[in-house]
């Protein structure tokens, strides 16, 4: 017989996770969300295989259950599982940012007879919806898995085995670590973009100037800035402890940059900016990490009629898909900065070659 999964939430992790099942198993996909809209655009993708009448009907008949909602909306699920017949030995996960407190709110079914693993996979896109997801998007990632201490091995090993079409990179650890960490090189990194953006924004009562200056390199490197504000309003409340302990230790940080500057210390300065150049460089180069990485190109581009034509009807020419396009720069007299994003860096280095193989100059900004 078929195993069936139940993916509760079409958006594009759980319409990934889907996808990626399909393309490992022979399984039967059943497919829930609050938006009919979604559930429509799945089942004409054939994202999903059915539809069940509720959320009750579907768990009854699952295998295999992901959790792919709102962390907030996570907890409420788990609530409501607990009151379900699940068959037993069903394995339940879900795809949340923090785990702590779903982890602790999953003990709800330890009496159940069926084994709750948290997982988290570090992937994203910069597009959102069921109609984004694709099979590949975890490929390489890091997912995140937080057993119980109690959970049985051989259940996390088939919780990898029905992830294996994800071809991402497992790391089992505890809910405790998970969310120090992602609090770290996520969560407060988010936080910080938000506060930038709100201090030009200050800016711009004074001098409206600044948020013509601000379209360029400001407006990249705060990027994620524009992520959902219901996910990260749910993602601090529920990594509270983290983010206030790094928060604290930011002020810190910061309280050292202001005395540098007070004092005019030049050497302590110079080996400031020098000692974190050092680390970011050694950091892995396109390597996929908890926060999306962007495959940039930039094309120096002539000013004139039919130019940006010319250069996305050559990528199509040769089925390189771009996610994003936008004009830096284009004066008149002057060369031009085409910036296109990419999926994937093999789709920036084709677009590259083939470029350079027209005469166009790119280049890449690390």
């Amino acid at each position: 017989m078929k195993r069936t999964a139940f993916v509760i939430g079409l958006g594009l992790i759980g319409g990934s996770i889907a996808l990626a099942i399909k393309r490992e198993h022979d399984a039967h996909l059943l497919g829930f969300d609050i938006n009919e809209q979604q559930v429509k655009m799945a089942l004409s993708l054939k994202i999903i295989d059915e539809v069940p009448n509720s959320i009750e009907e579907g768990v009854e008949q699952a295998d295999f259950i992901i959790l792919a909602t709102p962390v907030s909306k996570t907890e409420l699920l788990l609530e409501q599982l607990a009151q379900m017949n699940i068959k037993q030995g069903a394995i339940i996960t879900d795809v949340g940012s923090t785990k702590k407190r779903i982890f602790e709110k999953a003990s709800c079914l330890e009496h159940k007879g069926v084994t709750f693993i948290g997982g988290h996979p570090m992937a994203g896109s910069h597009k959102s919806g069921v109609e984004a997801a694709r099979a590949h998007l975890f490929e390489n990632a890091f997912y995140i898995l937080t057993p119980y201490e109690t959970s049985q091995m051989n259940k996390v090993i088939q919780l990898q085995n029905w992830l294996k079409g994800t071809k991402a990179k497992f790391i089992e650890m505890s809910a405790d670590q998970h969310d120090k960490l992602a609090g770290a090189i996520s969560h407060f990194p988010h936080i910080v973009a938000a506060s930038l953006v709100h201090q030009v924004a200050k800016f711009e009562g004074e001098d409206p100037l600044v948020s013509r200056l601000a379209a360029g390199g400001f407006r990249d490197i705060t990027r994620i800035a524009s992520a959902s504000p219901v996910m990260w309003r749910d993602i601090l409340l529920h990594n509270k402890e983290s983010l206030l302990d790094l928060l604290e230790k930011w002020q810190e940080e910061m309280a050292y940059v202001k005395e540098l500057i007070e004092v005019g210390d030049n050497e302590k300065i110079h080996e400031y900016f020098q000692t974190a150049k050092q680390f970011r460089d050694g950091l892995p180069v396109h390597k996929k990490g908890a926060i999306p990485a962007f495959y940039d190109l930039f094309v120096d581009v002539p000013d004139h009629p039919g130019v940006i034509s010319d250069v996305t009807k050559m990528l199509a020419d040769e089925n390189i898909s771009i996610t994003n396009i936008r004009i830096i720069e284009t004066r008149e007299d002057i060369m031009g900065a085409l910036r296109l994003s990419f999926r994937s860096e093999e789709d920036r280095l084709k677009a590259q070659e083939k470029l350079h193989s027209e005469l166009y100059e790119t280049y890449m900004n690390e």
